[in-house]
């Protein structure tokens, strides 16, 4: 593998990550992520084809990323996906492609994605009742997805792990049920704070189970100790439990971790964000259809990193803690359907 020179940004977070939005269409209508009744969807002729995504991920590369993760919207809607991992896959210095999903098409598409060179699945899981699931995704049955697991398991998607995204009110009885769900299925639990992605979901502070909360309810039943090995530029803090098995805990509000965030992402659309709570990106798209080389997007992509100062959650958690307290619509952000996670 050719030795590629560190891009730096303005705090010296290298870029390592690249999260790759391949459609804004989800067949869930999670209440944290789409609570709205209609959406203005990007016109398909506006997407990134899978060469522009192919030939933007090579790029990226030679910049330092080597993880490469499929997000959406729902990733699986994306026709003919398994050609996509396949190109992504063969680019040499990328070491991991995985895929964060709902899990609702995973029965049929988990072998092909796998043979193509998926290497893992993460897998969106915020409820284990039928009628509570139901209501949280507005639209979806829990049954596919636990089908979706199990198949995603056997064709050696692994470790299969799942996030669930704890709301006060809405499934925080349930962090032990998950845990235990996990344990029982050797699947990795995490666990995410409620955070103000977009502008839609309505976040207010109240709604926020913290990570310290979280840890409280666990330690109630089980025992656990935080990993051996440093928790490095992953968003997780991750602990393992006496007897077997492990989960994480995402705290981005009560614990930002801005401070060794090496993700990038690209929309659907072709804009390059250098954060989750961003309120607009370097759009790429228009350049590389106007016959940009490789040179060139390689040049934007580099100022653009190397001029970034993202550090929202460490400025959230200080308003949360000031006296006048934090307003969640002071910036306008990018909501998480045409994001991706």
């Amino acid at each position: 593998m050719k030795r590629v020179v560190a891009l730096l940004d303005q705090f010296q977070r290298p870029l390592r990550d690249l999260r790759i939005s391949v459609t804004d269409r989800c067949n869930f209508r999670c209440t944290y992520c789409m609570p709205l009744d209609e959406y203005e969807w990007i016109h398909k002729s506006q997407v990134l084809t899978f060469e522009e995504i192919t030939r933007l991920a090579g790029i990226f590369a030679g910049l330092g990323v080597r993880k490469i993760r499929l997000t959406g919207g729902e990733p699986l809607l994306r026709k003919d996906l398994p050609r996509l991992v396949e190109a992504l896959a063969g680019i040499d210095s990328i070491t991991d492609v995985c895929m964060t999903t709902n899990a609702s098409r995973l029965v049929e598409m988990a072998k092909p994605l796998a043979d193509a060179g998926l290497g893992r699945v993460t897998v969106s899981l915020d409820s284990l009742r039928p009628e509570r699931f139901r209501a949280i995704t507005q639209r979806a049955e829990l049954q596919p997805v636990l089908d979706g697991l199990q198949t995603a398991k056997e064709a050696g998607l692994g470790p299969v792990k799942l996030n669930a995204v704890i709301e006060r009110g809405v499934n925080d009885d349930e962090i032990v049920d998950l845990l235990e769900f996990a344990r029982s299925n050797e699947l990795e639990l995490r666990y995410i704070e409620f955070m103000d992605v977009g502008n839609a979901n309505q976040w207010h502070s109240s709604k926020l189970v913290p990570k310290a909360e979280i840890l409280r309810t666990i330690a109630a039943v089980y025992d656990f100790d935080p990993v051996s090995e440093p928790r490095g530029s992953a968003p997780s803090t991750d602990y393992e439990i006496s007897g077997g098995g492990r989960f994480g805990v995402i705290a981005s509000v009560t614990e930002p971790f801005c401070g060794d965030c090496s993700r990038a992402r690209l929309t659907a659309d072709g804009k390059f964000v250098t954060c989750l709570f961003a309120g607009d990106g370097r759009d790429l798209k228009v350049p590389i259809r106007a016959g940009a080389s490789d040179v060139e997007l390689r040049s934007a992509i580099e100022n653009v990193w190397r001029a970034r100062t993202d550090r929202y959650s460490e400025q959230r958690l200080v308003e949360l803690q000031s006296a006048k307290g934090y307003q969640p619509q002071r910036q306008q952000k990018i909501e998480m359907i045409s994001l991706g996670g």
